[in-house]
This record gives structure tokens, C-alpha cells and sequence, in this order.
């Protein structure tokens, strides 16, 4: 696994400025740099690029946040627990997190996909952050990619004093409330480059005026959308 994601295929120089950034920023000392620069790199640039690493990073965040939530709020019930789950491992919280390190500064990307705007993308930047992880998983060991999550993710666990709910969930609760018929999203398109699309949806409520989002998925627009709407239409 690690040969299929080494990096450009020469040695980084002795004196490695992105490893004295992960070593500043992510606490994070690489005994193998091939790791840090693949994990850093997009598929714009070439074959070995994050992707690997960035399905392991994930997997690697969502067991150590399962953990972390589990021995941290020991009497709230596992549905409280799901929604602060969803919420700490979601594209926009690793994209957060990924700027609070200086990920924008740092992420290789092709001239094309950096002219898009790629180095500000949440998309980009939040499987940059999950394939940093899988790359100081494989270099230090489950206990150094858990540390690193801890401090890293330490804010965004203590931020919320209850259980956040989706703005999804909050608005079908409302319309319930209401009596008013469940919310129909609708896509309406999808543009943008293939690395950083936006796609855009429309949400209705029978009885309410429609409204429209746009995000980097399908599911970000369709949480904008439900944002907007109870911004609007349900206070």
C-alpha cells in the first residue's frame, strides 16, 4: 500500500520545508517524507497523489472520533452520539481543520486545478486533512494518527455543549411540527471543474416559498438549502 502512494519519485531534499510544516503544524515528525508529499498531492500532478491515503485517513478519523465520543459522553444515547459523529468527521469540519494548519499553503495541485480555486475547495482540502492522517498512520502507528486527530479535532468536540442536529433533520422536525409534508429536494445542476464541481438544489415545501443552495456535493447544497429555509421561513 505504501509503494503504490510514495511520492514523485524522488527523494524530498534533506532540508524538507513541508516536513518542517507537518512537524510544526500536525506534530507530526515523518520518518518516511514520500508519505507526507503523497498525502499533500492531488491527482493533477500526477499518479502518486492522496487518494489511497485518503481512504485510509478516513476510516482511521471515524474510529478514533467513534472512540473519543464513546469514552467522552458516556450518557448520551447512541443517537446523539451518530449526530456529533456525523458532524466531526463531515467534509466541512476536515476542511476547517485542514485551513487551521495551513493545508491551503501547502497542497500540491496542478496549474489548471489551482486556477479553479482547488487550493480553497472543501472537497480538496477535506481529503488532503483524512489522507494526512492515513499517511501519519502509516508512518508512526495508530496511536501518533490518534494524537494528531485529538489536537487537531480537540476544538470542534468542545465547541458544542449538546448534540448538534442536521439542519436536515431540524427542518423535517419543523415541518412535522407544522403538519406540513416532508421537504423534496430537487437538483437543478451541477457545474464547475470534475475536481471542484457545485451543485445546485432546490428545496420545497408544500405551502412555502421554494429556496436554492448551492454546495461542493449533492448533500452539501441540499444542508444549505435546509439552512436557508429555516433561516427564512421558520422562525
Amino acid at each position: 500500500m505504501i509503494g503504490a502512494c510514495a511520492g514523485t519519485g524522488s527523494e524530498p531534499p534533506l532540508t524538507d520545508p513541508l516536513a518542517a510544516w507537518a512537524d510544526a503544524e500536525l506534530g507530526a515528525a515523518f520518518q518516511n517524507p514520500k508519505l507526507l508529499h503523497a498525502a499533500l498531492t492531488h491527482k493533477s500532478v500526477g499518479a502518486d497523489n492522496y487518494e489511497r491515503l485518503e481512504f485510509l485517513g478516513d476510516r482511521i478519523l471515524g474510529a478514533v472520533v467513534a472512540d473519543w465520543l464513546y469514552q467522552d459522553f458516556p450518557g448520551e444515547p447512541e443517537g446523539k452520539l451518530t449526530r456529533r459523529f456525523h458532524q466531526l468527521v463531515s467534509r466541512e469540519v476536515c476542511a476547517r481543520v485542514a485551513r487551521s494548519v495551513g493545508v491551503p499553503t501547502v497542497v500540491r495541485l496542478g496549474q489548471q486545478a489551482r486556477a479553479d480555486g482547488g487550493s480553497n475547495s472543501d472537497n480538496i482540502l477535506g481529503d488532503v486533512m483524512e489522507a494526512l492522517i492515513g499517511a501519519v498512520y502509516l508512518d508512526r502507528g495508530v496511536d501518533a494518527a490518534r494524537s494528531m486527530i485529538r489536537a487537531l479535532w480537540a476544538a470542534e468536540v468542545s465547541s458544542a455543549a449538546e448534540a448538534p442536529k442536521h439542519p436536515k433533520m431540524q427542518l423535517q422536525e419543523w415541518a412535522a411540527a407544522q403538519n406540513l409534508k416532508v421537504p423534496v429536494y430537487t437538483l437543478l445542476g451541477r457545474s464547475g471543474p470534475h475536481h471542484s464541481p457545485r451543485f445546485r438544489v432546490e428545496l420545497a415545501i408544500a405551502g412555502r416559498p421554494p429556496v436554492e443552495a448551492e454546495g461542493n456535493s449533492k448533500q452539501d447544497a441540499e444542508t444549505a438549502a435546509a439552512k436557508v429555509f429555516l433561516e427564512t421561513h421558520a422562525r
